[in-house]
């Protein structure tokens, strides 16, 4: 096969072995998603131990959620114009000094700087160590790695509320932090057995510095802005100005990846019916299911829920995103790819309309609103991400991958904040303040659900089994888009 596996110099005695691969990817990305879910449970633990305010731990989870959304941008960059196992291996090294930093922590600002950094290299791996899994192995692989990518991802954000809970139950928060990094030392070691010396793709590629300031300056004023939700109001200086600023910024990286001739991320080429619509959904689901579980979670501490056994009622989630991940193989390679993405927006309505009544209902609500959400989550995310990545020929889906994973992550980072805060300052209660929001996040996936339908038809998409065998060689896309509306006769750039 053409493409990454032809041109390795030096290899590691596991490097042709595909299930250590898909060990790599799991132990590399698994512990920054599953604290990205956890660590808001652990936030007075943390507080008291660093003596760190709410506003400021609040912060420095916003810091490093703009890192992950950064380092998306960052990585195709550094991986085009350098060895990209090298670069993999030095961001294992990074995300296991970054742990072991937040782990020991004497000081508030270690801690800061190491969550930080776990974001900046996990989104990075992400971009080093999926597109190979995907691209570089036979189509028999495929499936099981379809199935890997969601449960890596979609499985470990699932998992955070459970073990966040557990964690506040034993009142520790440094041994989930020493386990972080004892699996990224899993992940360094595997990332040494599985080495490729393979030459960066374009060691002469221009370095856009426009795109990279666009998104660091954007992601961290965003992320900055939502984060002082903690201590002030919407409407403060302090939150907005820096908020509208980051997503003017993002938005203008998106008009110049669309507008530059050698962009690191591919706008111009997915601006057609199927990218658009299944990356609209991608984003509105990302941003209802984080919404969603944060809103859940506070329903539980304002009934003063014991923390283990409210950890317990989040178990659903996760064998929802699991019972998806094995539907997604299931129907890898069917034409139905693109109608299970619509359908999982579709049941995170149906998770926000059941969870509306958990400030005051029974528990039962979070065990089947957190199933169903996790359901839709799994259905929705790693989907799309497959559905946008076939139209185009493979050599682009790492550029395609950090695109989404840009926009999913700005989507559903900025959403949670956002969401809660709204449950604090509407209402008459906390309890209406919390059905309020959760029926803006049912908005959000109804309203996502329809427009992406009405691009589909407006496009006049058909369902098509993708062609895969062209596609891993990079011939062309395995599914055909059309253009958007049908108002242009074909795709440009």
């Amino acid at each position: 096969m053409t493409g990454y596996r032809s041109v390795v110099r030096r290899q590691g005695p596991l490097a042709e072995n595909y299930w250590a691969a898909v060990v790599l990817v799991i132990l590399a990305l698994t512990p920054f998603l599953v604290l990205t879910s956890a660590v808001s449970s652990l936030n007075e633990l943390i507080g008291k131990s660093l003596h760190l305010s709410e506003a400021e731990l609040e912060m420095t989870t916003g810091m490093a959620n703009a890192a992950y959304c950064f380092g998306t941008v960052l990585s195709i960059q550094l991986i085009t114009r350098l060895r990209p196992r090298l670069v993999l291996l030095v961001l294992i090294v990074g995300f296991v000094a970054a742990s072991v930093a937040a782990a020991w922590a004497p000081s508030a600002g270690v801690f800061i700087a190491g969550r930080v950094v776990q974001g900046l290299t996990t989104s990075m791996m992400l971009i080093a160590a999926v597109p190979p899994l995907v691209i570089g192995w036979p189509k028999r692989r495929m499936r099981p790695t379809a199935v890997t990518m969601n449960l890596a991802v979609f499985g470990a954000v699932a998992l955070g509320p459970v073990v966040g809970g557990v964690a506040v139950g034993l009142e520790t928060w440094r041994t989930l932090f020493w386990i972080v990094a004892a699996v990224g030392f899993g992940a360094l070691a595997f990332v040494a057995l599985t080495y490729e010396d393979a030459p960066p793709q374009d060691p002469d590629a221009p370095i856009d510095v426009v795109s990279i300031t666009l998104a660091g300056f954007g992601t961290a004023a965003a992320f900055f802005g939502v984060s002082q939700l903690a201590a002030h109001s919407f409407g403060t200086p302090i939150v907005l100005i820096p908020l509208l600023a980051g997503v003017a910024l993002v938005l203008l990286l998106m008009i110049h990846q669309y507008t530059v001739e050698d962009p690191l991320m591919p706008v111009r080429k997915l601006a057609t019916t199927i990218p658009v619509a299944a990356i609209l959904v991608a984003m509105c689901a990302a941003a209802v299911s984080v919404g969603l579980i944060d809103l859940a979670e506070t329903a539980l501490e304002l009934k003063k829920t014991d923390p283990t056994h409210g950890a317990m009622l989040f178990w659903p989630e996760f064998g929802g995103a699991v019972a998806m991940a094995v539907l997604f193989g299931a129907i890898f390679f069917t034409r139905w790819l693109p109608a299970l993405v619509l359908a999982g927006l579709g049941v995170l309505a149906g998770a926000a309309a059941i969870l509306s009544g958990v400030a005051t209902g029974s528990e039962a609500l979070v065990v089947i609103g957190a199933g169903a959400t996790g359901i839709g989550v799994g259905a929705s995310v790693a989907p799309a991400l497959f559905t946008t990545g076939f139209t185009l020929p493979s050599p682009e889906l790492p550029r395609v991958f950090a695109l989404i994973e840009l926009l999913r992550g700005v989507a559903a980072f900025l959403a949670g904040p956002l969401l809660l805060h709204m449950s604090e300052t509407v209402g008459a209660s906390p309890a209406a303040g919390i059905e309020s929001a959760i029926w803006v996040a049912f908005g959000i996936a109804l309203v996502g659900a329809l427009a992406a339908a009405a691009i589909w038809i407006a496009g006049r998409a058909r369902l098509q089994r993708p062609d895969i065998e062209p596609w891993l060689e990079g011939e062309k896309p395995a599914i055909e888009s059309p253009p958007l509306g049908g108002l242009r006769a074909g795709r440009s750039g």
